[in-house]
């Protein structure tokens, strides 16, 4: 390839891209969205926390939209006794047929593990559910939380270990969020309905307000803007693009990604039969390590 440009074209309805690596600055990067006073920006915008209590919850979003890319996050969630409280943080986009890329962690007793729930949604549609145990106490201390997503994968990582991949099969008729932007959102919200045991455990109100706490954004994307329908990205000078953009797994990805759910997974909509009688989604019949 010639060291003087490397030029790739990605088609989008009404929209100007150009790929860009942000590190964050919450000021910058993120407004807040509701929770009046709840949400608080920190050290001159290099962190930010969330608060919940019995009157309302909290949450922010990017003032980006992205269309694939990597993004990391590092979040210490909610100590002691977290059940009934979930803090979620994901990309999507909006409307009835709205794309989106879930991580949520639901709380629970002190003592007990956060699960961390993770789901895509691809033309409005979800029920692809993972849930993982994690192998450290994530209120301890920061932990990254990071998404790629190019045109041929999600990856959802915690602290660099791969723990789900899920594959672009739109060949075999399975959506896959390819053309929709995506503002990235978080939140920390009461879903005592739910979350903690399947809502037999409530919120102890006595413990509010909890908080959660993040710090060092980064954004390695593609950043969407109103205007024509074409997005260019150029590599100078031997600059090679992001490398998220081919990003895919390689042999000591895949044994850790097999670690991760052979020890840490407690739930696998692929494994689901009662869920689906009249067969598994057809992507469940894949291999989740290519």
């Amino acid at each position: 390839m010639p060291p003087s440009m490397k030029l790739c074209v990605c088609l989008l309805h009404l929209a100007t891209i150009s790929a860009v690596a942000s590190a964050g600055n919450f000021y910058n990067d993120f407004d807040i969205t509701w929770g009046d006073r709840r949400a608080q920006i920190l050290s001159g915008g290099q962190g930010l926390t969330l608060s919940l209590d019995k009157v309302s919850g909290s949450g922010f979003q990017s003032k980006n939209e992205y269309l694939f890319g990597r993004i990391d996050m590092q979040i210490k969630l909610v100590e002691g006794n977290s059940a009934g409280t979930v803090t979620a943080y994901y990309l999507s986009s909006q409307g009835p047929t709205h794309d989106e890329i879930d991580f949520e962690f639901l709380g629970n007793l002190s003592g007990n593990p956060y699960t961390l729930h993770t789901n895509v949604f691809s033309q409005g549609k979800g029920n692809r559910e993972q849930q993982f145990h994690l192998w450290f106490d994530p209120t301890k201390a920061f932990h990254t939380y990071s998404i790629v997503w190019n045109a041929r994968r999600i990856i959802f990582s915690v602290d660099n270990i791969p723990i789900r991949v899920f594959n672009n099969l739109e060949s075999i008729g399975v959506p896959f969020p390819s053309n929709q932007p995506m503002r990235l959102y978080s939140s920390l919200w009461d879903a005592d309905d739910w979350a903690t045991m399947g809502g037999r455990v409530k919120t102890d109100w006595t413990k509010a307000p909890f908080t959660a706490s993040f710090r060092n954004f980064n954004a390695d994307a593609c950043v969407v803007s109103s205007g024509s329908r074409s997005c260019t990205s150029k590599s100078t000078n031997g600059l090679q693009t992001s490398a998220w953009q081919e990003q895919s797994l390689d042999a000591s990805g895949r044994n850790r990604l097999r670690w991760v759910q052979q020890k840490y997974m407690i739930y696998n909509y692929c494994s689901d039969s009662k869920r689906f009688p009249q067969g598994l989604p057809p992507e469940c019949k894949r291999s989740k390590f290519l």
